[in-house]
């Protein structure tokens, strides 16, 4: 699958398993961490995830379940061909 046939939102996220993902939520919060799994609803499942502090403060948070309607942004990591 190349990036031109990414035509809906759950194929770039299907695309972005098991890569590191930046998200933003509701109340200012940000975490990243690896893309394990989601649903319809755009709950998220992260393993290895911290909390974004500051630009040189991160708290690890380890696995974590968040709930669809508290993201704002998911930010993907795109895999290349050969990954």
């Amino acid at each position: 699958m190349n990036e031109s046939s990414i035509t809906r939102p759950l194929d770039l996220l299907n695309r972005s398993l098991e890569a590191r993902v930046l998200v933003k939520l509701k109340g200012g919060r940000e975490l990243r961490g690896k893309l394990k799994g989601f649903d319809l609803h755009m709950n998220l499942i992260l393993d290895e995830a911290e909390e974004v502090i500051d630009k040189n403060n991160n708290k690890l948070v380890g696995t974590v379940i968040v709930r669809g309607d508290n993201v704002i942004l998911l930010s993907p990591a795109i895999k290349t061909e050969t990954e």
